[in-house]
This record gives structure tokens, sequence and C-alpha cells, in this order.
């Protein structure tokens, strides 16, 4: 307890991005660009979809929803890694690791339900298309955006509590650029192992089984497009779907890859570049595929710009 206590009243110390690199100048300045575009974008796209009538289906409400956690997951991270470097300091406090810790687990575990809750929706539009709009009702989409935040929020209360109450002694250095679970967790001066495998275990309820229901609803999807007559109606399904299957493979691969794989098959520094692609470039990347691939969102930017 006293050691908690001590670790508590002193915060932890981030080593920050790649500790050592001759070029970190120009990585935090390529973030600094990065985040601007995702907020940008993500905001400008949540603006779109909320704003133009022609666009208020299941499909977009689930995709403004996507955007709101891409901005949310970047912004619990990047701030305090660039406030860090600005001004020259590497200490967080105890409670702001402990709020780091909540909203990235939170937010993965909410983005990989939403992905999955998404990938049904092109499901039954494609599978179903009858069915359609009585089984996406206004209330089910909105239950499951519900579902999305609080089962993440549930997941991460539960991994936060134990990550933040082990007992911890010697160094305070998280090697990582901000609190991540398991960088935390191997400060621990007790074995943790037994929770890891809790962890192995949560990666596979939030991320390989949402990840296999997807392919699988996508196996169901190609069968029935390879099925339409119309070539327009199948490219118009192909290209709605590859824009999401695109975004799937970007979160679920690195995820899984740090998650999924025992720590001593990866180095830390590996774990530092996949979570920047996840947590920095992918939510840059997703409103850029959504609005350059989709000829609804391009046709609403161009018609609310025309208004301006």
């Amino acid at each position: 307890m006293e050691r908690e206590n001590e670790t508590s009243l002193l915060g932890f110390t981030l080593l920050g991005l790649f500790p050592g690199s001759r070029h970190i100048v120009f990585l935090i300045c390529t973030i600094v660009l990065l985040y601007i575009v995702a907020i940008t974008g993500n905001t400008i796209l949540v603006l779109l979809l909320s704003l133009d009538a022609r666009l208020h289906s299941p499909m977009y409400f689930l995709l403004s929803q996507l955007s709101l956690m891409d901005i949310s997951l970047i912004s619990t991270t990047v701030p305090k890694m660039l406030t860090n470097f600005f001004s020259g300091t590497s200490t967080i406090s105890y409670i702001g690791c402990g709020t780091q810790v909540f909203f990235h687990s939170a937010l993965g575990g909410s983005e990989c339900i939403l992905l999955t809750l998404m990938a049904y929706d092109r499901y039954v539009a494609i599978c179903n298309p009858l069915q359609y709009v009585v089984i996406m009702s206004p209330q089910v989409c909105l239950q499951m955006a519900i579902v999305s935040w609080l089962g993440g929020a549930f997941n991460a209360s539960i991994q936060t509590t134990y990550t933040m109450n082990i007992p911890r002694c010697g160094s305070r250095e998280v090697h990582h650029f901000f609190c991540e679970l398991q960088a935390v967790l191997n400060l621990s001066c007790e074995d943790t192992s037994t929770y890891e495998k809790v962890v192995f275990v949560i990666g596979i309820v939030f991320l390989l089984t949402p990840f296999g229901l997807i392919l699988t609803s996508y196996v169901f999807i190609f069968l029935s497009v390879l099925h339409l007559n119309s070539s327009k109606a199948r490219n118009k399904a192909l290209a709605t779907c590859s824009s999401h299957l695109m975004v799937v493979f970007l979160y679920f691969g690195p995820s899984m890859f740090i998650y999924m794989i025992p720590s001593a098959l990866h180095t830390p520094e590996q774990d530092e570049g996949l979570s920047v692609f996840y947590t920095i470039l992918t939510p840059m990347l997703n409103p850029l595929i959504y609005s350059l691939r989709n000829k609804d969102v391009r046709g609403a930017l161009r018609h609310i710009l025309g208004r301006a």
C-alpha cells in the first residue's frame, strides 16, 4: 500500500516516442500535421452527416459515431505528448495516466464493437434489402451506438481499475509515448502473467471475435453481390464495403499484433510504432477513405461548399 501511495503521489515519466531517435523533431512535426488533419477531417465529416438530410441513414449515422470515436481516441494521447515535448517535460500525474489508460481502452473497445455493427449494417443492406428499413430502424441504430460506447467503457473500467492499482516499485518510466495498458503493467514488481492471460481473453472478445464476424459478414455480402444483375449496383456495393474493410484492416491488424501476440515476441519499439499507426494514422485516414471513395459524401461536401 505504501508503494502504491508513493506512486500515486509521484506519478510517472513518459519516455516519449522512440526515445533517442535523431529525427524526433521531424516525427513530432509530422504528428502535429496528422493530428490537425484528423481533427479537421473527422469534424467536417460529422458536420456533413448531420447537416445533409440525404445522409440521414443508418450507415452514415454509424459512420458519424466512428468519427466521434476517432476524434476522442487521437485526443487521448497526442495533446499530452505534444505538451510534454514542447514544454521540455516528460511527466504525467497518476490521475492523468489512469485517464489515458481508461479512455484509450474504452475507445479502442468501442471502435471494435462499432466496426462489427457497421459490417452487420452492410450485410442487412445488401443481403436483405427489403427488410433493411425495419431491421435498421432509428431506435436500433441508437441502441447500436449506445452498446458500442458503453461496451468499451465497461471493459476499460475493469482493466483500468486493475492496472492502476497493481503494486509498483522501482522505475516509474513508462516505455511509451502515452500510458498504454501493457506499458504500465510492465512497471509492476509482481507477477502479472495471470492478468496478461486475461488481457489475451479480452483480446479474443474485442478483437478476434469481431474480426471473425466482420469477415463472415463480408463473405455473405460478396456472394450476394456476385448475383446482382446490375453492374452499377455491384460497383456501388463493392465501393461501400471496400471502404469499410480497409478501415477494419487498418485498425484490427496493429491491435491484434500488440494484444494477441505474447509480449516476448515483439519489442516496445514495435508496439510504439503500431500504436502510432492505429491511434494516430488510422483516425486521420478514416474520413479520407470514406469521403474520397463515397460519392454521396463528396456530393454533400460540394453542396455545402456551393451554398457557402
